[in-house]
C-alpha cells in the first residue's frame, strides 16, 4: 500500500499556465524520496502542495489512502525543516525544540522525555540553554531537525536543508540525515536541487523540469540509464559529455565530427530509425590508454589536480569533454593525450526527441557489485 498518491496533481496560478503539469507518483512507507531539478522546475511548490501550504489545482492528493486535498497543515501529521532553519531567535535551543509540542499541549512530562531522547541523538544535550545565535550553521541545522523529530510525525518533508552549509558541513549533515530517517522508520520527502544530495541520499529520485517528470527510480538507473538527455546531462558530476553523431557508412559512425567509431548491429540498425543522434559518455569512461590499445589522441585544456583524482579538459571537436581519472597523473595542457574510449560506453538519445534509445552496455551495467 502506497503511503502517498499524487493523482493528476496540476498547479496554477494563472489560468492556461501550469507551473506543475498532472504529476502521477506513489511514495512507499519508510522511503527516502528526493525531488530534485534545476531552480523554477515545481519541487518545492509541489512539496508545499503535499505539505498543505499550497492549494492544488487540481488532481488528489492522497495520505494513507486518505484524500487530504483540503486539509489543512496541522492536521497531515507531518513535520517540515526549512532551508532556512526558522528558528525563533528570541527562544533557547529546548524552547524552539519543543515550541511544537506545546502548541499540541503535549504534557510536560512527555515534552521532557522526547526532548532528552531527542537531544542524545541529534548531539545537542549541551546546548539546550542556548539561544540560535551562539549556534553555528550546522548545530542550528540540527535543531531544526530535533524540531522535526521530537514532533515524531511519521511524515518529514525537507525543503533544501543544506544549502546554507559549506561542503564538509553538508557532506556530514547528508550521513547524519540518512541515518536518522533509517533509524527512526520516518517517510521522508526531501527537495534538493543538489544532484549529489539525490544520488548520495535517496532510495529514489523524482527528477523534474518545467514542472514535468522527467524520470522516476533509483538513483544508480538514472545514471546508467536516463531516460533522456536532460536527465542525462543533470544527473552525475561532472555531467555526461554529449556529441552530435554523423554516420559515415553503414558500419562507422563519427561523433563531433572527430572521433570515429566502429557501429555493431544494434547501432546499425538503429541508424536506419533515428537519423539525428546525439552520443553521450560518462568522464569516468574516458580512459587513460594504458592497459588498452589507444582508440585517440586528444588535445589537452586544463588539468586540474584535486588528489584523490585529476579532471581532464580535453578537445573534442572544438568542444569541451571532461575525463575523470583516478588518482594523480602528470599530464601537462597543450599536449595530445592517448585515449581509450569503447563503443560500450556510449549511450545515444535521439536528437529531436531526446528520448534514450540505447544506454550503455559496459559488463556490470545497471547493478551494484556486492561484497
Amino acid at each position: 500500500m502506497s503511503y502517498i498518491e499524487l493523482k493528476d496533481i496540476t498547479k496554477s496560478y494563472h489560468a492556461g499556465n501550469n507551473i506543475l503539469e498532472q504529476i502521477n507518483l506513489t511514495i512507499e512507507k519508510g522511503e527516502f524520496f528526493v525531488l530534485v531539478g534545476p531552480s523554477g522546475s515545481g519541487k518545492s511548490t509541489l512539496l508545499r502542495m503535499i505539505a498543505g501550504l499550497e492549494d492544488i489545482t487540481d488532481g488528489v492528493l492522497k495520505m494513507n489512502e486518505k484524500v487530504v486535498n483540503h486539509l489543512q497543515p496541522k492536521d497531515r501529521n507531518l513535520s517540515m525543516v526549512f532551508q532556512n532553519y526558522a528558528l525563533y531567535p528570541h527562544l533557547s535551543v529546548e524552547q524552539n525544540i519543543l515550541f511544537g509540542l506545546k502548541a499540541k499541549k503535549v504534557s510536560k512530562a512527555e515534552q521532557q522525555k522526547r526532548l532528552k531522547e531527542t537531544a542524545e541523538m541529534m548531539g545537542l544535550s549541551e546546548l539546550l540553554d542556548r539561544k540560535p545565535r551562539q549556534l553555528s550553521g550546522g548545530q542550528r541545522q540540527r535543531v531544526a531537525l530535533a524540531r522535526s523529530v521530537v514532533s515524531e510525525a511519521p511524515l518529514c518533508l525537507m525543503d533544501e536543508p543544506l544549502s546554507n552549509l559549506d561542503a564538509k558541513l553538508r557532506a556530514q549533515m547528508r550521513v547524519e540525515i540518512r541515518r536518522l530517517q533509517k533509524q527512526l522508520g520516518l517517510t521522508l520527502i526531501y527537495v534538493t536541487h543538489d544532484q549529489v544530495e539525490a544520488m548520495t541520499m535517496g532510495d529514489r529520485i523524482m527528477v523534474l523540469n518545467d514542472g514535468e517528470i522527467q524520470q522516476v527510480g533509483k538513483p544508480i538507473t538514472l545514471y546508467n540509464e536516463p531516460a533522456n538527455l536532460f536527465v542525462a546531462s543533470f544527473i552525475g558530476s561532472p555531467k555526461m559529455n554529449m556529441g552530435k553523431t554523423e554516420i559515415k557508412d553503414v558500419s562507422n559512425f563519427l561523433v563531433n565530427k572527430t572521433l570515429s567509431f566502429s557501429a555493431d548491429v544494434r547501432m546499425q540498425k538503429a541508424f536506419q530509425v533515428h537519423k539525428n543522434i546525439i552520443a553521450g559518455i560518462r568522464p569516468e569512461h574516458i580512459q587513460p590508454a594504458i592497459h588498452q590499445e589507444a582508440t585517440h589522441s586528444l588535445e589537452v585544456i586544463h588539468v586540474e589536480q584535486l588528489g584523490n583524482e585529476t579532471s581532464l579538459a580535453l578537445d573534442v571537436g572544438g568542444e569541451l569533454w571532461t575525463a575523470k581519472w583516478p588518482g594523480q597523473w602528470d599530464i601537462t595542457a597543450g599536449n595530445q593525450l592517448e585515449v581509450y574510449i569503447s563503443t560500450e560506453h556510449l549511450s545515444f538519445f535521439d536528437a529531436q526527441t531526446e528520448a534514450l534509445i540505447r544506454p550503455a552496455s559496459f559488463s556490470g551495467h545497471g547493478e551494484v557489485q556486492a561484497i
